[in-house]
């Protein structure tokens, strides 16, 4: 299968996973997974970066239609998608020259954990900030932040786990 084709159907199947599995999972009021923001980390890294930027964007608003959500979510995926290659440069120490060779899965596990943590927090951070809208919201923000990036990061490390195969 080729590769395009491939992250069709990664953005097909994450949406449809986020919106009729994930957004349903409210746990204890504070847990809701964002599986969705999985298409960031594993999408390409390119030069022209106009068609990664635009597909996050769509996927974000995706979710934001069936969530009706107001744009929150199409604003904070598109906030990792852009600053991706900042964190690619600190943790992974890649050049533009680096960026046809890149795979997330033959990085080392403690790169890739940072690397995934980091962005996870930003997006879910940028989400609840601008779903509750409030600094007298603060401790919700956060807790909501905690909890949900914790579940996203289990989530998410469990299905990479699962569906990769051993190389």
């Amino acid at each position: 299968m080729n590769k395009p084709f491939q992250f069709i159907l990664l953005f097909f199947f994450l949406l449809f996973l986020q919106v009729s599995v994930l957004n349903n999972i409210h746990f204890l009021g504070y847990v809701n997974p964002y599986l969705y923001i999985s298409f960031v980390f594993f999408y390409p890294l390119k030069e022209n970066r106009f068609p990664f930027l635009l597909a996050s964007f769509i996927l974000g608003l995706s979710v934001d239609f069936f969530s009706d959500s107001g744009g929150i979510h199409a604003f904070s995926i598109l906030t990792i998608a852009f600053i991706r290659l900042f964190f690619i440069k600190i943790y992974f120490r890649k050049t533009s020259t680096d960026y046809p060779f890149f795979n997330l899965h033959s990085e080392s596990f403690g790169k890739v954990f940072n690397y995934v943590t980091t962005l996870t927090v930003i997006h879910h951070f940028i989400l609840f900030s601008f779903a509750n809208f409030s600094f007298q919201n603060i401790s919700h923000v956060l807790l909501n932040t905690l909890y949900s990036s914790i579940f996203t990061l289990i989530l998410f490390f469990l299905g990479t786990y699962i569906f990769t195969k051993n190389q």
